[in-house]
């Protein structure tokens, strides 16, 4: 970040690499994209071929010295709402047959209106107010990041550093009081299994993710090179995480600064170890539960990781999965993702309802989640259905823990 430039982020056409250029230029305008976007498809003004149909007609622009009247880039061609509608949740690039690459490119443009023009929503410019304040997005005291553990057997950091993993629980599994249920349950079950590891408590702090989805690069560069500094401290080499987003950006952007890390998913952990038989569920016959599995984008779409969420199903006695239509690459969002979890939907229909309707047409007891976005956005919309019957939402360490011998 030089202190003498003008501009960050993407504003006109020659700031674009020439891969955003490229795409531009060999879009077939074949519409598969916004066949598969949740923002599109929920009545947002968001259109993904329309994204890059813009940055082709931008380049034409430039290319022709006697067109007068040009159209600025954000605001003349793309709107300021199309870029802000994106959940980056991959659906677009996923169903791309020329690899065209659309959440980049939107990412930029929205660094360019957060960095260099001072324009987000306005709930985004508080909840990056308190990420660079509080180091999390409600703004608490980071001194509450060790409530959660507080009449449990977990070590922190400071007071044991020889572990083989950090449990990186996140702002949400350290503050959320309905996620800090999903971090007890995941530590019982490493308890049990007899895995070596400690928190970071007070010192934990937010990964970067909602920053850099923002467009906020720069504070985002501020959080990891912060956590980079910790991790080093301590000598950390692996992680145990249940947010995908956390586990997304230590895994395939931290490297960027300098550090490598072997990050694990708790979804993946706690798969290996019920594979490995370290622990043991309580096979009593019970009421048989049905349930749907619902795929986060960072985990599934952006990662790659389908499987073992599914096999710690498998795995449960007393539980019938059933899937939804959309699932696995194919899943469909359930909104929050690209920093929209901080953000209101204010046109069209909530993406979150779509996703619970499609939950609770499985005819399914519960929804599983890998994910606290997920968590938090398919309890809302499935009290927003009012269904005939209770449909419980629950993180699959949750669905573990309760059998857990």
């Amino acid at each position: 970040f030089p202190e003498d430039a003008e501009s960050f982020g993407v504003g006109k056409v020659a700031e674009f690499t020439w891969k955003q250029i490229l795409d531009g230029i060999t879009c077939v305008e074949c519409g598969r994209c916004t066949s598969v976007c949740p923002a599109a498809s929920t009545g947002k003004k968001l259109d993904p071929r329309m994204i890059i149909i813009g940055t082709k007609e931008a380049y034409k622009q430039e290319l022709d010295p006697k067109q007068e009247n040009k159209k600025e880039l954000i605001k003349g061609i793309i709107s300021e709402e199309e870029l802000w509608d994106c959940t980056t949740c991959g659906a677009c690039m996923e169903a791309c047959p020329l690899h065209i690459e659309h959440i980049p490119t939107i990412v930029d443009m929205r660094r360019y209106l957060t960095m260099t023009e001072g324009a987000m929503p306005e709930e985004l410019q508080t909840t990056l107010m308190n990420l660079e304040n509080q180091s999390n997005p409600w703004g608490f005291s980071n001194e509450k990041r060790e409530e959660w553990f507080k009449d449990l057997d977990v070590k922190t950091m400071r007071d044991k550093s020889d572990v083989e993993y950090l449990l990186w629980v996140g702002c949400s599994g350290a503050l959320d009081k309905r996620y800090q249920k999903v971090s007890q349950s995941l530590v019982k079950i490493l308890n049990k299994a007899g895995i070596s590891y400690s928190v970071l408590g007070k010192e934990e702090q937010c990964n970067g993710d909602t920053a850099r989805r923002a467009g906020n690069e720069y504070l985002a560069n501020m959080q990891i090179e912060q956590n980079i500094e910790t991790f080093k401290r301590y000598k950390v080499k692996k992680v145990i995480t249940p947010c995908p987003h956390c586990f997304n950006t230590f895994k395939n952007e931290y490297e960027d600064f300098g550090v490598k890390l072997e990050v694990t998913h708790h979804s993946e952990m706690i798969a290996d170890l019920l594979k490995q038989k370290k622990i043991k569920l309580d096979e009593e016959t019970k009421t048989v539960k049905k349930v749907t599995y619902h795929d986060s984008c960072y985990l599934g779409r952006h990662n790659k990781i389908y499987d073992a969420p599914r096999k710690i199903l498998e795995k449960v006695k007393d539980v019938e999965a059933k899937e939804m239509p959309r699932n696995k690459k194919n899943g469909f969002c359930c909104g929050a993702g690209g920093a929209r979890m901080w953000m209101e939907e204010k046109s069209g229909t909530p993406i979150n309802n779509d996703r619970a309707k499609e939950a609770i047409a499985t005819g399914a007891d519960t929804v599983a989640t890998a994910c606290p976005f997920c968590m938090t956005m398919l309890t809302d919309g499935v009290k927003a259905q009012n269904p005939e019957k209770e449909v419980v939402i629950k993180d699959l360490a949750e669905v573990v823990a309760e059998r857990v011998k």
